[in-house]
């Protein structure tokens, strides 16, 4: 476990290393707050800690938003919230894929490719899933899927940045859970969507 990541996120985690504690967990976060109540995040895709299969990344051509479902949150729970991001990215925040919320405060789900109620922008600033594109070379990388139950509606509008959505939602989490998704490029596999990989926004 890396000293930079905080202990309880780190026994949350596969493989922790530093950029993990760059995650909004890592921030807003707490160990009195991750799986309280047995609040927890699942994918019928994919186990904690496994490879996403190429047809949620941009090995694929029509490549979607893998399913999600989440337990029950604990009571006070008013909404949730979802930020996926890339930690090892080489960049100061961690690369956002996907900004969800305005999800009800219960057990759920949302099904492969399903449009969620409200969505951010990701790091490419389009308010939709953005597909894992790690270099080529650099190994694997994780996608940390977090879910928030919040203690009070948001009113952020669709659209809004990683940045508006962590400010609205610091001081309000009541629970939280992880879910660990990896993917490394294949040697020399190519966009299907003609965007640029997650280095771009260095160059």
């Amino acid at each position: 476990m890396h000293d930079n990541v905080p202990a309880w996120l780190g026994k949350a985690l596969k493989n922790a290393r530093a950029g993990h504690a760059k995650l909004t967990i890592a921030q807003i976060g707490g160990e009195d707050v991750l799986n309280k109540g047995g609040f927890k995040l699942t994918s019928p895709a994919f186990a904690d800690g496994e490879e996403l299969d190429p047809c949620f990344t941009a090995e694929e051509e029509d490549s979607v938003a893998p399913p999600l479902e989440w337990t029950a949150p604990p009571a006070g729970a008013q909404e949730l919230a979802i930020v996926v991001e890339d930690p090892d990215a080489p960049t100061s925040e961690p690369f956002c894929h996907w900004l969800v919320w305005g999800l009800a405060p219960q057990k759920g789900k949302l099904l492969e490719g399903e449009v969620p109620p409200r969505v951010g922008k990701n790091a490419f600033n389009n308010s939709e899933w953005l597909l894992p594109d790690p270099p080529t070379g650099q190994g694997a990388h994780d996608y940390v899927f977090q879910i928030f139950a919040l203690d009070l509606p948001l009113a952020l509008m669709p659209g809004a940045g990683r940045a508006d959505l962590v400010a609205a939602m610091k001081g309000h989490v009541v629970a939280a859970a992880v879910l660990t998704g990896t993917y490394e490029k294949n040697e020399g596999g190519d966009d299907f969507d003609g965007e640029q990989d997650e280095t771009e926004l260095l160059n």
